[in-house]
C-alpha cells in the first residue's frame, strides 16, 4: 500500500475542510454578533509502516504512520460594539449571550442584539424569535409607555414601569454550545448555562463579528499553497507507481 499517497488525499480532505471554515468566515464577517469558526490540524497515528528489511510490528520497529486530523471550533472573543443609536439594539460589554426561544419551546443563545418589535409589541430578535427575561418569558411594551430604557443590568423600563429583566447566561463549557444559523447557539446540560450575575448591556450599540478579513485572506493563501502541493505529491508518486508497474510487468 502507498501510505503516502494516503496521506497526501487525507490532507486535501483536511484542506477541504478548512477552506470551507474560512469562506464562511469570510461571508459573514458583515453579521452581527458572529463567532469566528476556527480549525485545527492535528497528526493522528493510524499504524506503522515498517521501513527497514526484517523489521517487525511486535518489537516496535516499524515507523508511526501519521494522518491529518480535523476539529472544529468556535471563537467566542467579543466582538467591537458600534453606536447604532437605535432603542432596541442591545450589546454586551462582557460575557453572556442573550436568549431566545426557538418554535419548539427550546432555548438558544446569541450575541447578536438587532432586536425590534412584532406586532403584540413583544421584544424579537431579527429572525422574529422572542427574547427572554430572567423568568424564561417574552418582554412585551406598554402601547402608550414610551420609548424603552434598558439600563446595564439588562433591566427593560417604560417611564416609572420595569417590564422585566433580560436574561443574560454564560456556558460553564462553551466548547459545548451548538452553533445554528443567524449567530444561534443551542445548549444542553453539558453545557452548564447559568446566569451572568453582573450583566453589562449597552442600548444603542450593536456586536459586530470578531472575524479579521485580512487573516482570513492569508489563511486562504496559505490552504491555495499547502493544496496544490499536495496535489503535486500526490501526481509525483502516481508516476512512479507507474513506473515501477511497467518495469515489473
Amino acid at each position: 500500500m502507498n501510505v503516502g499517497l494516503y496521506q497526501s488525499a487525507a490532507a486535501l480532505g483536511s484542506l477541504e475542510r478548512w477552506q470551507e471554515a474560512v469562506s464562511q468566515n469570510i461571508t459573514s464577517s458583515q453579521i452581527t454578533g458572529f463567532k469566528r469558526r476556527a480549525v485545527q490540524v492535528a497528526s493522528l497515528p493510524m499504524g506503522e509502516v515498517l521501513v527497514a528489511p526484517g523489521a517487525r510490528p511486535d518489537r516496535g520497529e516499524g515507523v508511526a504512520s501519521l494522518y491529518p486530523q480535523t476539529r472544529y471550533s468556535v471563537v467566542y472573543q467579543p466582538g467591537e460594539n458600534s453606536p447604532t443609536k437605535r432603542e432596541l439594539d442591545l450589546a454586551l460589554a462582557g460575557d453572556g449571550f442573550f436568549t431566545v426561544r426557538m418554535p419548539d419551546d427550546t432555548l438558544a443563545y446569541t450575541r447578536a442584539g438587532e432586536f425590534r418589535l412584532d406586532a403584540q409589541r413583544t421584544i424579537v430578535n431579527s429572525q422574529g424569535l422572542p427574547v427572554l427575561s430572567d423568568q424564561n418569558n417574552p418582554i412585551q411594551l406598554l402601547p402608550q409607555g414610551g420609548p424603552p430604557v434598558i439600563n446595564a443590568d439588562g433591566t427593560v423600563r417604560q417611564g416609572a414601569a420595569i417590564l422585566g429583566r433580560l436574561a443574560v447566561a454564560e456556558p460553564a463549557a462553551p466548547e459545548r454550545l451548538v452553533p445554528l444559523a443567524g449567530g444561534l447557539f443551542l445548549a444542553d446540560e453539558s453545557a452548564g448555562m447559568r446566569p451572568v450575575e453582573k450583566p453589562v448591556v449597552q442600548q444603542g450599540y450593536l456586536e459586530g463579528s470578531n472575524v479579521k478579513p485580512l487573516r482570513e485572506m492569508v489563511d486562504l493563501v496559505s490552504i491555495s499553497r499547502a493544496y496544490e502541493a499536495n496535489q503535486r505529491l500526490i501526481q509525483s508518486r502516481d508516476k512512479l507507481l507507474e513506473r515501477t508497474i511497467e518495469t515489473l510487468s
